[in-house]
């Protein structure tokens, strides 16, 4: 079963190499952080803000890509937890066709966050995430 969560909030730390992505249920309490690198960190920034750059970057020129190849992007789905690795996959769909693409979660939110695309969390990886060590 997944859980739906929203984004709410991005840290940019501008003196370390991890920046963080909190995600928090969207008809409960429960809130986990993933660590994302800077390109991504900024690309979600600039996504939500609609900033929009001179030249199609990496997440833009995906979005493109997949919008000219007739798809939608549905959700952005965080479906595991390895070692301390969050995985995701995006779902894109076209009419009643629906495929989901293996992707990072920073790579997966950069994406989704600027056409407001649902992100749904499995049970499992949210009940790992938020247990207090």
């Amino acid at each position: 079963m997944s859980v739906r969560m929203e984004l709410s909030k991005i840290l940019i730390r501008e003196t370390a190499d991890t920046h963080i992505v909190e995600l928090r249920e969207v008809d409960g309490e429960r809130v986990f952080a993933i660590l994302i690198g800077i390109v991504e960190a900024k690309a979600i920034e600039r996504r939500l803000i609609g900033a929009v750059p001179p030249r199609p970057q990496t997440h833009e020129l995906l979005a493109s890509v997949i919008e000219e190849l007739g798809y939608e992007v549905r959700a952005v789905l965080i479906t595991d937890l390895k070692e301390g690795t969050y995985f995701a996959r995006l779902q894109l769909g076209r009419g009643d066709s629906v495929v989901e693409v293996d992707s990072r979660p920073s790579d997966a939110l950069a994406i989704g966050v600027a056409g407001e695309v649902p992100i749904y969390v499995d049970e499992r990886v949210l009940e790992e995430a938020t247990q207090t060590p």
